[in-house]
């Protein structure tokens, strides 16, 4: 497989710190960030912003922490996670990302392998996660974004010099940057392209959590592409609600400064519906399961209403999914079909994006799992364009990404501008580049396990060049191969179904040394409205069952046999981060999910009463 290399770029900053910089000399009074504190939404300026996050490196600096100091940002995703990152930029230290989901066992893993000196936390729920590794490091710092955090009890054990709010922090600060005047410039000036900029461990579905070292060098490359990928402008305004534990987070967190762009932040899950009609974005990202539950919830609503009103949704819902088809494939759209597709906006199309809150939206960002096809295509013809994207912690974030003028559902689209990429020849992506990371913190045998010795870095995922664009098969790992030899790709299999039917919210497939496939599918909220209360007594249901046959047996027509779903179990409760089965990103752990319903997997496999289910 020849190597495709990237295009040229263009200059890029020194730091982080340079692209804060500018921004802040540029635009210092223009809105940079907006959150909703109370019942209203408030801003920040550039220079607003600026001078907060110090304050906060300063204060970190006024607890002795040296460049290269690592600190933990355990923390919802929220105006204040940027301002501490932008602190530790600035300041030299190295932020340690941990999802604020992450169990008190997880959250001491990350803080004792990084290193960390100090850990900033949201809350005293968080706070509390660590009240045992406390113990163990009487020395270790803590800083509480939310003043309610901080302990009151002199006797607890949580509550000493070393843990303080956020306010006092800045209050630090401040007294710090008098008796050091010029010293915050200083340090961020003495910050390089190849210093440390974060450590981000990855989700741990296959083991351990391992660190992955970025640094400025990486963010910036990464953050530059973004913007020439996505062509963001200064105009443009974020709704940003992933978690900025993730990877795709940090990259849709710092690549806007590079333009200037607003970010509004959400202030949780349960107001996004309402925050989108507030804020009106031009662009968001998500993960596909954010987007999968959008799909079924228009699909939800298209059939509610007088008869005539569901059959006008489902008229204009089947001209925008041929206008789609058209216009993806690249050929001319024939003028009754623009002459439809319009009316069809006009009546309903528009309406419905109003309703979203997305009637400014250029584009839609879709990363961290594959997203079915079918759910990009419907998106596109009502007027809302998901750009699907392939990365890894590893390669700071996107590595492949559609383009809203070029772009092909079903793939990851090409590869960004700072990546060379070639396939093995078993189908492997290997990658180098700008924004590949060098290392695993203190791992060097994992670090050396996933470089050749031409550098190129093995992702562990399968791929097919499709003139350009890259198809995701699998996960290597997860590859099955059957009994009789034939290797079956099980996302393959899973998004078809998922795609096919709006009453599955998870589907995982077996098949691994075996002679067919079979899969455990969990109900979706569509299923548990229709035929139970909740997820037992929907998965008890016989309608269901069969309902769930009959799109398995429309998904398996398309297959070969070998790859085809035998049997199948509805399981009588859906997967959680906190019952184990999914990571902090929202993936399956497979290995737990096997081993967690091995019971319900041997009987697909054998016992009397399996077989398949009706």
């Amino acid at each position: 497989m020849p190597i495709r290399e990237g295009g040229a770029a263009e200059p890029l900053a020194r730091s982080a710190n340079v692209i804060w910089r500018n921004r802040v000399e540029a635009f210092a009074e223009r809105p940079a960030f907006h959150f909703r504190g109370g019942d209203a939404w408030q801003s920040l300026t550039w220079h607003q912003a600026d001078q907060q996050a110090r304050e906060i490196g300063a204060g970190l600096c006024a607890l002795g922490l040296p460049p290269g100091a690592r600190v933990a940002m355990l923390c919802q995703t929220r105006v204040e996670w940027v301002l501490c990152d932008v602190a530790m930029a600035l300041t030299g230290l190295v932020s340690v990302p941990i999802y604020p989901s992450s169990t008190n066992d997880q959250c001491a893993f990350v803080v004792e392998d990084s290193g960390a000196s100090a850990v900033v936390v949201e809350n005293r729920e968080q706070l509390d996660k660590l009240s045992a590794l406390a113990e163990r490091r009487p020395e270790m710092r803590f800083v509480v974004v939310d003043p309610e955090g901080v302990p009151p009890d002199p006797s607890d054990p949580m509550d000493r010099p070393t843990t303080m709010t956020l306010t006092t922090l800045r209050q630090r600060g401040q007294r710090w940057m008098a008796q050091n005047p010029g010293q915050i410039d200083e340090l961020a000036d003495k910050v390089g392209p190849e210093d440390s900029f974060t450590i981000i461990y990855t989700s741990g579905t296959t083991g351990q959590p391992k660190g992955v070292v970025l640094t400025h060098h990486n963010l910036v490359s990464s953050c530059a592409s973004a913007v020439r990928a996505f062509d963001l402008r200064t105009s443009d305004l974020q709704y940003l609600f992933l978690p900025l534990a993730h990877v795709l987070g940090r990259e849709v967190e710092w690549a806007p400064m590079i333009v200037g762009a607003q970010v509004a932040f959400a202030a949780s899950p349960a107001r996004i519906k309402y925050d989108l009609v507030e804020i009106r974005p031009t662009f968001m990202a998500g993960v596909p399961r954010v987007f999968d539950k959008l799909y079924a919830a228009i699909q939800g609503g298209a059939e509610q209403g007088s008869k005539g009103r569901r059959a006008l949704v489902r008229w204009a819902f089947a001209v925008a999914a041929r206008w789609s088809l058209a216009v993806s494939a690249r050929n001319k759209v024939p003028r009754g079909l623009r002459l439809r597709r319009a009316l069809a906006d006009a009546i309903v199309l528009a309406k419905l994006r109003r309703r979203l809150g997305l009637q400014r939206c250029r584009f839609l960002i879709s990363g961290g799992a594959p997203l079915a096809p079918e759910v990009a295509q419907f998106f596109h013809g009502i007027g809302l364009l998901i750009l699907e994207g392939y990365g890894l912690t590893e390669t700071t974030a996107a590595a492949f990404v559609n383009r809203s003028g070029n772009f092909r559902f079903g793939t990851v689209g090409p590869a960004i501008d700072v990546i060379d990429w070639r396939l093995a020849s078993d189908g492997e992506i290997l990658l180098r580049g700008a924004s590949v990371f060098g290392s695993y913190h203190a791992n060097p045998e994992a670090t050396a396990e996933v470089f050749d010795g031409e550098g190129w870095f093995h992702t562990g995922d399968i791929g097919v060049d499709d003139d350009g664009f890259l198809r995701i098969v699998d996960r290597k790992k997860d590859i099955i191969i059957t009994a009789g030899g034939k290797n079956v790709a099980p996302q393959k299999l899973e998004n078809a179904l998922k795609a096919h039917c709006q009453l599955v919210n998870q589907v995982v497939v077996f098949g691994d040394k075996r002679s067919h496939c079979v899969a455990l599918v969990t109900p979706s909220e569509s299923a548990i409205r229709a035929y139970g209360s909740t997820v037992a007594g929907a998965a008890d249901s016989p309608e269901l069952k069969r309902a769930v046959a009959k799109a398995i047996d429309d998904v398996n027509a398309a297959l070969a046999s070998y790859e085809t779903i035998k049997s199948f179990a509805i399981l009588p409760a859906d997967f959680s981060e906190a019952t184990g089965e999914l990571t902090p990103s929202l993936k399956v752990k497979r290995d737990v999910v096997a081993t967690k319903f091995a019971p319900v997997l041997a009987g697909l496999y054998g016992l009397p009463s399996a077989g398949r289910q009706q």
